[in-house]
């Protein structure tokens, strides 16, 4: 197989004889190449982000198709999707080579099923976006979902270390960082799976503020399952809207728990029914249903503070 995540590192070739620190910064500096070959590439992910806006507004889903490290990176993405900004059930869905099984351990020959990966892209819709991973760019699970991903009608992307992948010929949208050859030669979970994982990062996150489940830079969506995120959840609202600690959770308690509701509700001076409304009428975004609701101050110092997450009433 040619693929640059294949072949031999000549900076690394005496790592068997390197002491512990030395081999720890042989892996360090290599690391420090994956964000810059990833900047390369955001011009073509904002493109994808896009599309995937367009897509979720429309009624469609985000797929990932991965095999060993990629679907493990896929089906991590996909699950805190929920927690950090309450994102529906199925909105990402990640489909791991081999299932459920193969994540915690290898199971062979399933990257190797391209009709595996054709099953598993079987209830793609068109308009629906479907990301297949794969460091090598020819991991045939991943090429299979892709084809009949394309035949759907489905939008479809890949994420690969190798700039000349042959599945490239069935993704609308190429994401091809030059992580060049790992410091192990092969084990793309070093710098390919780096730079997976970063780009899902920031698809993925990106999606979600475009979808307006932030509110300037904090996550106005997240669901408050445990101590740490209520606790998380009262910082958020006494932050953007610099009311008190009773204030807040008294907002809270009439907009059932619910975040965004209480957020608006003290930023524009409104009730939660009334907040929760706007929120409705501008499809989840508080940024939105804030303008709607709130004339912009005649006073500038007052207009910034809005623009900042301060309410003038609380000021």
């Amino acid at each position: 197989m040619s693929a640059p995540t294949e072949e031999r590192h000549p900076g690394t070739t005496s790592i068997d004889t390197e002491a512990t620190l030395g081999i720890l910064r042989l892996l360090n500096d290599d690391d420090a190449l994956v964000a810059p070959a990833v900047a390369e590439v955001l011009p073509e992910l904002a493109r994808l982000v896009d599309r995937a806006v367009d897509a979720i507004r429309a009624g469609g889903t985000v797929h990932y198709f991965g095999a060993g490290t990629s679907g493990r990176l896929a089906v991590l993405d996909a699950a805190e999707l929920l927690p950090t900004f309450n994102a529906p059930d199925g909105l990402f869905v990640a489909h791991h080579a081999g299932g459920l099984g193969a994540l915690l351990k290898a199971v062979e020959n399933v990257e190797d099923d391209e009709d595996g990966g054709r099953a598993e892209a079987a209830s793609l819709r068109p308009g629906d976006i479907a990301i297949g991973l794969t460091a090598s760019g020819r991991t045939p699970y991943v090429g299979g979902a892709l084809q009949r991903a394309r035949e759907a009608g489905a939008v479809t992307a890949l994420v690969t270390s190798n700039p000349q992948a042959e599945l490239a010929a069935y993704a609308d949208h190429v994401l091809a960082p030059r992580t060049g050859p790992e410091v192990l030669t092969g084990s793309t979970r070093l710098k390919a799976g780096t730079a997976q994982k970063l780009i899902l990062n920031s698809f993925s996150t990106a999606v979600m503020i475009r979808l307006g489940r932030t509110w300037s830079n904090l996550m106005v969506d997240v669901v408050a399952t445990n101590a740490k995120l209520r606790g998380r959840v009262v910082r958020i609202l006494q932050e953007a809207s610099g009311a008190g600690d009773a204030e807040v959770r008294a907002a809270l308690e009439q907009a059932g728990g619910e975040l965004k509701p209480a957020l608006l509700a003290l930023l524009a001076s409104v009730d939660a029914a009334s907040a929760r409304s706007a929120i409705a009428e501008h499809h989840g975004s508080v940024t939105q249903a804030l303008a709607a609701l709130t004339a912009a101050p005649a006073d500038p110092s007052q207009r910034h503070a809005v623009q900042n997450g301060t309410s003038p009433n609380h000021a």
